[in-house]
């Protein structure tokens, strides 16, 4: 039996006693932060990245004290946040005093609330890649007397062969744009430049060593390195072009899964982190880092269709992204569960075959893992934070604060 096989029935049993010891038995889905491999993964990706400070990408998280205990770690600093009106909710909460807004907005309402007050204004940054941008922030304010901080949002995807390969997001590629764009900003009454941004999807998002695809897995780690070492030429030619025009305070570049990678190169000055802390499913074939699963939700058995089959009642979380499998909830303890290929996972229910599906009784538990960091406490109010067998706090999600973004 793998030690891998053993750690998951050991969790299996940790969270079920956690859980047991509750006053109340919580309403399903149940989520669980394990806070001993959060810590160990917060630790790892501070070893990462070599000494250059981590930006939180609160996207990954979506639970205030969790956002707080990556920041309270030594080597994170700042929250990069997914829409204005949550980085005006997390200052105004005292979460963090330096959010950079990862998105453009164009959100008309959240934009009048940080023209007008100055101290929002002083610690949040808003991404911009098209002048059109800046016309939406004037747009909402009667005067230019409260300066907007943006920082600049460039393609980091990579050309080859006629080709490009990554995330669709800034039009800005070529030095000539990007400093022509700069040039605009810095002639505009009501703004700073403070800032750039580079996220390299194509490298930190993608997975590299899955088990049974050796060659696609190879031909990804190739493209990867492609990828990084044109985007280290294009990084230190702009960097260069827009040291002359301007003193930036930050270049934020990466994501969990090119930590290492991003932190090397010398234009770079911090790293975007968040899906590392608590490692969902995709996250789990990389070979830069060893996954340490720390985000859960749990589900109680509700009917036997068969003597070995069990269903739980919902569990249809869904991912975001590439509709596919791996888009799918992970049946993850016990171990040796799996989702049926005519079902999957359902809204309201989810059968479940393999051999512990017999020796599961109607009330019992089983933890699945999500496919992506953060989605997950979207669908739940209470986050359960455990450490060995016990729960040590329970927690709202931005959901649980009556908030969505």
């Amino acid at each position: 039996m793998s030690d891998h096989f053993v750690d998951r029935n050991r969790l299996w049993s940790r969270f079920n006693a956690a859980v047991a010891s509750l006053p109340e038995p919580p309403s399903t889905p149940i989520a669980v932060v394990d806070l001993d491999a959060f810590d160990a993964n917060a630790a790892d990706l501070v070893r990462r990245a070599a000494g250059k400070p981590i930006r939180v990408a609160s996207k990954s998280l979506r639970v205030p004290a969790l956002i707080e205990r990556a920041l309270a770690h030594d080597g994170f600093a700042g929250v990069l946040a997914y829409t204005l009106a949550e980085a005006l909710w997390l200052h105004e909460t005292g979460v963090s005093d330096d959010i950079v807004v990862a998105y453009p907005t164009v959100d008309t309402s959240a934009l009048r609330q940080l023209t007008a007050s100055p101290s929002a204004a002083a610690a949040i940054t808003l991404m911009v890649d098209d002048p059109a941008h800046l016309a939406v922030v004037d747009s909402t304010r009667s005067s230019r007397a409260v300066p907007i901080r943006v920082a600049l949002d460039l393609d980091a995807g990579l050309r080859l062969g006629g080709q490009h390969i990554g995330p669709k997001r800034s039009p800005l590629f070529d030095t000539a744009d990007v400093v022509a764009t700069a040039h605009r900003i810095l002639e505009r009454d009501g703004f700073r430049l403070v800032g750039v941004m580079t996220y390299e999807g194509q490298v930190a998002g993608v997975q590299d060593d899955v088990p049974d695809q050796r060659t696609k897995s190879l031909l990804v780690r190739r493209l990867k390195q492609a990828s990084m070492a044109q985007l280290e030429v294009r990084r230190r030619e702009i960097s260069e072009a827009l040291a002359a025009l301007v003193d930036l305070e930050f270049w934020n570049g990466g994501g969990s899964g090119s930590v290492e990678a991003t932190a090397a190169d010398a234009a770079v000055t911090e790293i975007a982190a968040g899906s590392g802390l608590l490692v969902p499913g995709i996250f789990d074939h990389y070979a830069s880092f060893e996954p340490r699963p720390a985000a859960f939700f749990g589900l109680r058995v509700s009917r036997k269709p068969s003597p070995t089959m069990a269903t739980v009642h919902g569990g249809g979380l869904i991912a975001s992204g590439p509709t596919g499998a791996d888009r799918s909830p992970i049946p993850w303890a016990p171990p040796g569960l799996h989702l049926t290929g005519l079902e999957g996972a359902g809204e309201v229910q989810t059968p479940l075959t393999g051999h512990p599906a017999a020796l599961l009784a109607i009330g019992d538990l089983v933890w699945f893992r999500h496919a992506k960091s953060g989605e997950l406490f979207e669908h739940v109010r209470d986050v359960h934070l455990v450490r060995g067998e016990s729960v040590t706090e329970v927690v709202p999600s931005y959901r649980g604060c009556d908030r969505a973004f």
